[in-house]
């Protein structure tokens, strides 16, 4: 436990000291939230709207860009570490650096958003539950970003699982809650798309309480991905020890 301490610092470290890992994680998403609560404000108009205040239904989605970026971190940082044979001390560690990058833009997002008019129906306790499960969706992407650098050991073809996912966020009830998607295609598809449910968990939070379905399926769906994606990494992880 002590060397795998030592190790997860110098992820940390390493972090913190690339603020280009950071910036962007925080600023990209606050820029988006700005455009879409402005821009998609009528849409609390819509009959069966669930809030009369576009931007606490929106602030869930910078959340979720979060741990985005965080999978796109743990994955870039560790297909580095392969690229400079550095993998066999470091493991998978990498992730500490994506939770504390996750963890710090959680709480930017949270502060600006409420700062900004946003409503946190669940109050204080409401804001505690919400990091946690922003922070376990970022560990759960953050395992899809190392099961894609263990699979190819590129750096490159980490990032390029951003756009990809971000393609899988918006076919979800990112934008639009699913009852209100009108096109059937699009309403199937988000139903069956996990991201629904992460980001249904963290709305509930903020826009109508505690609501135990919703945080349930929330919790429940980024344990399942950060099983499946840390299995799938381990797997490839002792793939690669074995090729080298």
């Amino acid at each position: 436990m002590s060397q795998i301490g030592w190790v997860a610092r110098r992820s940390v470290r390493r972090t913190l000291r690339q603020p280009a890992l950071i910036v962007p994680t925080i600023v990209f998403p606050l820029f988006l939230l700005a455009v879409n609560a402005s821009g998609l404000a009528a849409a609390t108009k819509l009959p069966g709207f669930p809030t009369d205040n576009y931007l606490s239904f929106a602030l869930s989605v910078s959340f979720m860009q979060g741990a985005l970026f965080a999978a796109t971190t743990a994955g870039a940082e560790l297909a580095t570490d392969i690229e400079t044979g550095f993998l066999n001390r470091l493991s998978l560690t990498p992730l500490r650096g994506a939770v504390l990058v996750s963890l710090l833009a959680s709480l930017v997002y949270l502060a600006v958003g409420l700062i900004a008019g946003a409503n946190l129906a669940a109050g204080v306790g409401g804001a505690v539950v919400l990091l946690a499960l922003a922070v376990l969706i970022g560990v759960a992407f953050g395992g899809l970003g190392l099961l894609m650098a263990l699979r190819t050991g590129s750096a490159e073809a980490v990032q390029g699982l951003f756009p990809l996912m971000f393609v899988v966020f918006f076919l979800s009830s990112l934008n639009l809650p699913r009852n209100l998607i009108e096109t059937d295609w699009f309403r199937t598809v988000a139903t069956y798309n996990p991201v629904s449910y992460l980001v249904e968990g963290i709305r509930s939070l903020v826009i109508s309480g505690w609501d135990g379905e919703a945080l349930a399926l929330g919790f429940g769906m980024a344990a399942g991905i950060a099983v499946l994606s840390f299995a799938g990494a381990a797997s490839a992880l002792r793939t690669r020890l074995t090729r080298t």
